[in-house]
């Protein structure tokens, strides 16, 4: 399988360690990336690539390599650690250049076979937020199957995190990867993604941004075709 691993900071922590755990688990071709040394640029808000086209994004070429790292992997797994309640600014930045892939306007058919693993770790709590901050753009991207690892590790470094946690940690992430291995090549979208995929085909039908209505249309998803088909 290829992986692609999107780390929303530079340092190895325990999220860091946790995350390429994941990876090793699952096995396979791992690329990875570091936010924001690989990529620091914000969004704009030129609307460019919700109007025109995302080649017109100030920012396409240099987050081209994610973005085709992540086209081509089976698995992406997303990592951050807690940030005031939240993912890191770092990750935040990087998620909103792919608002234009959201269902509502034009989403990559890929992502409907893929799988997706968000890692958040905390001293203490915000594990939840923080991996919903990820989750969001996994689920509007139409990701067929997210699964989500929170822990909270009561230390500020790996190495003082306490060995039977990271035993009770190792035994998590190998189940979740055992999952992914077993779905590896038949996994489909769910029913809340295919039902709001639908409601977003009938918004498209009536038509309100011109260049999704064309994108669904050359795709015949305004007809019988589907991108988890």
């Amino acid at each position: 399988m290829k992986i692609a691993l999107i780390h929303g900071q530079n340092h190895k922590g325990s999220t860091y360690h946790i995350a390429r755990d994941v990876a090793a688990r699952i096995g396979g071709d791992c690329v990875e990336f570091f936010l924001p040394k690989d990529f620091s640029s914000f969004c704009t808000g030129c609307t460019m690539c919700f109007k025109s086209s995302e080649k017109k994004c100030p920012h396409y070429a240099m987050l081209a390599p994610i973005t085709q790292a992540m086209d081509e992997a089976d698995v992406i797994i997303l990592a951050s650690p807690v940030y005031v309640y939240h993912a890191t600014g770092a990750m935040k930045a990087f998620l909103d250049h792919y608002g234009y892939r959201w269902m509502v306007h034009s989403p990559e058919p890929s992502m409907f076979k893929k799988q997706a693993v968000c890692v958040a770790t905390a001293a203490g709590a915000g594990m939840g937020s923080c991996i919903k901050d990820m989750a969001d753009s996994l689920f509007f991207w139409g990701i067929a199957r997210q699964y989500h690892l929170g822990f909270a590790v009561a230390a500020v470094s790996w190495d003082a995190v306490d060995e039977k946690k990271k035993q009770r940690i190792g035994r998590k992430v190998s189940r979740v990867a055992r999952k992914i291995q077993e779905r590896a090549g038949k996994v489909r979208p769910g029913l809340k993604t295919r039902a709001f995929f639908f409601l977003m085909r009938m918004l498209q039908k009536k038509g309100w941004n011109e260049r999704d209505v064309l994108y669904w249309k050359e795709r015949g998803w305004d007809s019988k075709a589907r991108p988890w088909n």
